[in-house]
């Protein structure tokens, strides 16, 4: 016999969402942080831009606000019921292509309130061109697993036990 959870208030469920909503802001950061710091590097610009790093955060902002209503529409679940790697894996790639997409929409949108072409707006992604595409999209979808890989192991073992694992608490 299953036994019913009982129903969550609002402000607890509220606060179940602000908590998903850090967690995806927060890793999403440190993931296009790097990306600006890496960029800096190969370029051999000197110092970090406060303003590159603003831009990572606002994209981080943005970005886990997409990936937290996309979870809320089932976004990435069509594999919940196969083993853990497979809807891991589906669900960093899936997230990884929305990511894309939802930048380059984000940049044509801009564009054209700036007066320019569709064409024109559409952003140069990894350096243009198919490869430097896949490229980010590989990179994405493999920074992603790790995120994905944990809230896939506390979704079947629950947070407690999952927190139990990993910090010993």
């Amino acid at each position: 016999m299953s036994e019913s959870k009982p129903a969550r208030s609002l402000k607890e469920r509220a606060a179940e969402e602000m908590r998903e909503f850090l967690i995806m802001f927060l890793y999403l950061w440190l993931l296009f942080g790097l990306f600006v710091l890496n960029e800096r590097i190969i370029l051999q610009q000197s110092g970090l831009s406060l303003f590159s790093q603003g831009f990572a955060a606002i994209n981080a902002l943005v970005l886990a606000k997409v990936m937290l209503i996309a979870d809320g529409l089932k976004f990435g679940h069509r594999l919940h019921h196969k083993p853990l790697l497979y809807s891991t894996l589906y669900k960093a790639m899936a997230f990884a292509l929305l990511f894309i997409i939802f930048h380059v929409v984000e940049q044509v949108v801009i564009g054209l309130f700036k007066g320019e072409s569709a064409a024109a707006a559409v952003p140069l992604i990894g350096g243009g061109g198919v490869g430097g595409l896949i490229c980010v999209t590989l990179i994405l979808f493999v920074a992603l697993i790790p995120f994905f890989a944990f809230r896939d192991l506390s979704r079947v073992l629950g947070p407690e036990k999952l927190r139990e694992l990993v910090l010993g608490t």
